[in-house]
């Protein structure tokens, strides 16, 4: 995908509603065929950001360039791109196949040609038998089957998808996403997907956009934003982390050295930029800390004694609170076919250097999970 010209560009897009900066300055591209998502709070400005794209709000400023023309001034129905959002918006009085038919018959497809693609089309999103049912007659996944399946028919640039799973119980959610990516997989498609579900944008994506107050805070792929973030926000919107605050205190032979207010050192991996009495924010992510009986020990880099002092079974994991001598209290994930240790007990955790983010500036407060 990156030898390719972007089908889809962004380039400093602004809009303001009154006195509020809902997108500022955002750019960013789209591959063809590359499964972009717009992930971030309730209006961090990732829809208005979607709808500009689709041509329903004006922009103040900026360029939207899809297969290298200027799009930005061009009316909605004359942009190639394929709309699903959060309301399917099916016509109720129209069949399955009448409402995956419906945008061709806007583009005076003939019968001849029309309903082959159409039947085809259902049979890729397996609604094949389900053509001459009324949109009442079929379950919240099959609705966004057809609404997929109308959008995908007229062969779009690029597929906007506005939450479009938010409607789903959270069963038909999983599987839906399941179904989107590989049907996305097998079409070839362009798609930009805007959700807050931080789960839904690691599994579909191949690049994920991280937005909050109207700007990009970080792109890359999933694993990348994930272990690596390159802000504090995006640290803690992505997963659960323990954040401590600290100083860089130098470099030691398993890494850079860091205490932690209130006396702790925390051993990280390599992280170019920090100097000794640099100001930094350490994120361990509760699923990295090893949670260990108290026979274990706790001697060496990263390895702390520790009191259990709340604990709950989540089914696929076991959530623990455990706090330190010092008191201090950190937020602890383990396997769920782990035997689990009684509030009371007495453990060990230990991390890894390499399970360290260290992200320069900033504060939060000491121990905050979030």
């Amino acid at each position: 995908m990156s030898g390719a010209a972007p089908a889809l560009s962004i380039r400093r897009l602004r809009k303001s509603f009154g006195a509020v900066v809902a997108v500022d300055e955002v750019s960013l591209d789209a591959a063809p065929g590359e499964f972009l998502s717009l992930l971030g709070p309730s209006g961090c400005g990732k829809s208005t950001v979607l709808r500009m794209v689709a041509g329903l709000v004006e922009p103040d400023g900026g360029q939207v360039v899809l297969a290298g023309e200027d799009i930005t001034r061009v009316a909605v129905h004359r942009r190639n791109l394929g709309l699903v959002f959060q309301s399917y918006a099916l016509f109720p009085h129209m069949t399955v196949l009448e409402n995956v038919a419906f945008g061709l018959r806007r583009r005076a497809v003939g019968e001849a040609e029309r309903r082959p693609r159409v039947e085809r089309m259902l049979e890729l999103v397996r609604l094949g038998p389900l053509g001459a049912r009324y949109p009442r007659e079929l379950s919240g996944g099959q609705q966004q089957r057809v609404a997929l399946a109308r959008a995908l028919v007229t062969e779009p640039g690029v597929l906007l998808l506005d939450e479009p799973l938010s409607n789903l119980d959270a069963l038909l959610r999983d599987e839906m996403r399941v179904e989107l990516k590989r049907l996305q997989e097998r079409l070839g498609t362009t798609m930009i997907f805007v959700t807050h579900d931080q789960a839904e944008a690691l599994i579909l994506s191949d690049r994920v956009v991280v937005m909050q107050a109207g700007r990009v805070e970080q792109i890359g792929p999933p694993e990348e934003v994930y272990r690596r973030p390159a802000t504090p926000f995006v640290a803690r919107f992505l997963g659960r982390a323990n954040f401590l605050t600290g100083t860089v205190a130098g470099t030691g032979a398993d890494g850079i050295v860091v205490t932690v207010e209130g006396g702790l050192s925390v051993v990280a991996g390599p992280r170019p930029g920090l100097t000794a009495g640099q100001r930094v924010q350490v994120a361990i992510r509760q699923e990295n800390i090893r949670l260990e009986p108290s026979g274990a020990g706790a001697d060496g880099a990263n390895r702390f004694a520790a009191t259990v002092v709340f604990h709950a079974f989540a089914g696929q994991a076991h959530h623990y609170v455990v706090q330190l001598a010092d008191g201090r209290e950190l937020e602890v994930t383990a396997p769920g076919a782990a035997l689990p240790l009684a509030r009371g007990a007495r453990a060990t955790i230990a991390w890894g250097p390499e399970d360290v983010v260290l992200l320069a500036g900033g504060e939060t407060g000491v121990g905050d999970t979030r």
